[in-house]
């Protein structure tokens, strides 16, 4: 298991591809941008880009300024994190694998030259002509299966079905500028309470449930950016500390896609 795996992007979902492939044994090291925006913070490993560590059902995440940190960061057990929007330094790790966890519903540069096996997860990829495989990210039936020609589905817009509610759980922003929040992650709130102000504008809860995810505090977002997330069974509180049942399912396929190509 001494091989190097990169991993672009360590929102939730990726994240839990991070950890599964971790815990496996597997030398990971995630690139992520300057400033993420994870709505679901306390289960991404991307928020070691602000606080410098971030632990997710208790693997480690510690960022890195260069890649020569990363060998360091792997002897004390814990995954490397370096921002690196473009991924230019994957030529420098020369991985036997890299996974495309950006979730931007597009490609953000990655191609089959990056290693000797490439997996990008849910649409925007085309298996066996930027990557090699594709692993469907649509809740459903076919959430986890892997693709080896052809694309995942189109991203629809609007949120799984959760408690009986879909695109009234996520929250966007109604005005642009810098937020400032007023509830925290696992919080229960009541729908039409202020979650935070963008400037003079509130930001009310869209429903009764337990706020499973908001952006950090301070971030600039940009007018009908999504912003918060809230999970209409309030007995699921549990849920927002660990990571999600869509999240460990992806990260299974990959974690197939892996060993069924070092098998051979």
């Amino acid at each position: 298991m001494r091989e190097i795996i990169v991993v672009r992007g360590a929102g939730d979902i990726a994240s839990g591809t991070i950890h599964r492939l971790h815990r496996c044994g597997f030398r990971v090291l995630a690139l992520e941008c300057e400033m993420p925006a994870a709505i679901r913070r306390e289960v991404s490993f991307c928020e070691a880009v602000y606080d410098g560590e971030a632990e997710v059902e208790g693997a480690v995440c510690r960022k890195i300024e260069q890649v020569s940190q990363a060998e360091t960061v792997w002897q004390a057990g814990k995954i490397p994190l370096l921002v690196d929007e473009s991924g230019s330094s994957v030529s420098l790790l020369r991985p036997r694998v890299l996974v495309d966890g950006i979730l931007a519903k597009k490609n953000l540069g990655t191609s089959r030259s990056m290693a000797p096996l490439t997996i990008g997860l849910g649409p925007g990829f085309t298996a066996g002509q930027d990557v090699d495989y594709v692993i469907e990210t649509m809740r459903g039936h076919d959430l986890g299966r892997i693709i080896t020609q052809g694309q995942a589905l189109p991203n629809t817009g609007t949120p799984g079905l959760v408690g009986g509610f879909a695109k009234e759980r996520v929250i966007h922003a109604p005005a642009s500028g810098v937020i400032r929040n007023q509830a925290k992650i696992g919080d229960l709130v009541e729908k039409g309470q202020t979650l935070a102000m963008i400037g003079d504008t509130p930001i009310p809860a869209s429903l009764t449930g337990v706020l499973r995810g908001i952006i950090r505090d301070g971030y600039p977002v940009p007018l009908r950016m999504k912003i918060a997330d809230i999970d209409p069974r309030g007995s699921e509180r549990k849920n927002c500390f660990t990571i999600s049942d869509k999240a460990r399912c992806i990260a299974g396929s990959v974690l197939e896609v892996i060993c069924h190509d070092l098998s051979r």
